[in-house]
């Protein structure tokens, strides 16, 4: 039985990854800052809680990093962890640096130390590509980040490859782009938009849903999905990075449109637009190209974008 540990396993990845591979027969082992207080409602909300052994790990602290690879010993290490909120970035840019980019560094240091064996995959971003226009960010294209978060999470990548490169150690980045579904925390307007859209049907919300920007332009893609472009980085015989996408581009209007459409209303009659939301610099287009996943780890997304409305707005409650 293989050993897997996911560091950041009590989010929407985390918690879908641990539920994937304990269908596959593996030991997983999930972290969190303090695993003693932590409440892991995502894993109870997949029913895995009980099958997942927890743990507590700081990933900016080297020693609580080595301690906890050591004891555990596991076969692969799954990199989710960090603070996860680009429009957050903006207000926490230390916090943001610091989990992501200092916290991928001490893993790759506690492997590297311990055992070259251990394969380390790494949650890169597409916000490292910035605004990719009309083009399709691939493997090639050149990073042009555009907030802390993804500063911080191109640091981290390339950081992730010097190790590769210059100790051998088996590290693949993942560059995945927007990917939702009913774990996606509240403070993701995907999220705000579907519980926005539940709350006024159901009459539990007074008032407008205030948005920023609806022009913006995302490739969504559905979680479940992608934690096995994941998993599948892993078997490959020499690491490699990958872009998962759907490669279809939708504005957060055509997002709020269709969840507003699920519950028989008209958007327009219940959003107003605050422009207090806006961030200091945005990203208005991102496209993925996975041409790549395709052709090499035989991946390749099969839920739409408003399939995916469709299944956040169904796992609301009384919808």
């Amino acid at each position: 039985m293989k050993t897997a540990l996911i560091c950041g396993v009590s989010g929407q990845d985390g918690s879908y990854l641990a539920k994937f591979l304990i269908e596959k027969g593996y030991r997983v082992v999930g972290t969190s800052r303090d695993a003693q207080v932590s409440t892991f409602s995502n894993l109870h909300r997949l029913g895995i809680f009980e099958k997942v052994e927890k743990d507590s790990l700081v990933l900016t602290d080297f020693r609580s990093t080595l301690q906890t690879i050591a004891k555990i010993n596991p076969d692969q290490v799954y990199n989710l962890a960090g603070q996860t909120s680009v429009g957050l970035s903006f207000q926490q840019p230390v916090e943001t640096m610091e989990s992501i980019s200092l916290g991928t560094l001490n893993l790759l240091e506690s492997i590297r130390f311990l055992n070259k064996d251990i394969r380390l995959y790494n949650a890169s971003s597409s916000e490292c590509f910035g605004d990719t226009g009309e083009s399709a960010a691939n493997e090639e294209t050149p990073f042009r980040p555009r907030s802390p978060y993804a500063v911080a999470k191109a640091s981290a990548h390339w950081t992730a490859i010097n190790y590769r490169d210059s100790y051998g150690l088996f590290v693949a980045n993942g560059i995945l782009f927007n990917h939702e579904s009913p774990l996606r925390p509240h403070r993701f307007v995907t999220k705000k938009i579907i519980e926005g859209a539940h709350q006024i049907k159901t009459g539990n919300k007074q008032g407008k849903l205030r948005l920023g920007k609806l022009e913006i332009q995302r490739d969504w893609g559905w979680a479940p999905e992608y934690v096995e472009a994941m998993w599948r980085m892993m078997q490959l015989p020499m690491a490699e990075d990958f872009v998962i996408a759907t490669g279809a581009t939708y504005s957060l209007e055509n997002f709020l449109e269709l969840a507003f459409r699920e519950v028989g209303l008209h958007w327009l009659d219940h959003v107003e637009i605050d422009e207090s939301f806006s961030r200091p610099s945005d990203i208005h287009t991102s496209r993925g190209d996975a041409t790549k996943a395709r052709t090499k780890l035989n991946w390749q997304p099969t839920v739409t974008m408003p399939q995916i409305v469709q299944l956040m707005m169904a796992a609301e409650p009384s919808i």
